[in-house]
């Protein structure tokens, strides 16, 4: 029997890639926004992209609902009508085929089902809501500032993070991760955050996933 010389350290770390991706206005359309237009209630279209503070537009979000005796039945019978993004798709079964890809988003687990069963059922990590009977009475945070802190605990695990998003509640995401790129954000992100990269369309952003390093 052979036997392995001492002092021979025949085992090495990898580090793996894992993507992150923000999911309303990387692979889908916005929820609030699609509720907006097919209610009429314009106050609806205020997104993560105009408010920085997750906390205030959700009670804002809440305090219309109520207001105007929404449920959250007439959220999900507008989700269900939605689609993904065109190219998101495709671009998914491209991405998931080279890399690791689990999807960051502050949507919540009642109204994402149906979205992420067209996009091929991705890992999503997302909030939960407080329902009584049918009235959306509050939030359940999966972890406060969840998107940053997955990147950090993947980074302790040893894999090099690369993030995409679109909005405000993205930023701790991508400013944590090894590489990021901002997908098509407003005017206003763009300046105020000139550092990062911006890709316009899947063909770039998936260019960038392969290749962060330019």
């Amino acid at each position: 029997m052979r036997r392995v010389p001492h002092g021979r350290n025949f085992s090495s770390l990898i580090k793996m890639r894992i993507v992150c991706l923000d999911l309303e206005g990387v692979l889908v359309p916005e929820i609030w926004i699609a509720f907006a237009e097919k209610t009429g209630v314009s106050e609806l279209t205020r997104t993560t992209r105009d408010e920085p503070d997750y906390g205030v537009l959700m009670q804002y979000r809440l305090d219309i609902l109520s207001e105007n005796k929404f449920g959250l039945s007439d959220i999900q019978s507008v989700i269900a009508s939605m689609d993904p993004l065109p190219g998101a798709i495709e671009f998914l079964d491209s991405l998931r085929s080279k890399f690791e890809l689990i999807l960051l988003s502050d949507t919540f687990r009642e109204f994402a089902g149906p979205l992420m069963k067209k996009l091929g059922s991705p890992t999503l990590f997302c909030h939960e809501l407080k329902i009584s009977a049918d009235n959306i009475e509050g939030i359940r945070l999966r972890l406060p500032d969840h998107k940053r802190k997955t990147v950090q605990y993947l980074q302790k695990l040893n894999f090099e993070v690369i993030a995409a998003g679109d909005s405000y509640n993205d930023l701790g995401m991508l400013k944590t991760a090894d590489h990021c790129m901002l997908f098509n954000p407003p005017q206003n992100l763009v300046f105020e955050y000139p550092d990062i990269p911006v890709g316009r369309n899947y063909s770039d952003l998936l260019s960038f996933i392969e290749n962060p390093v330019q």
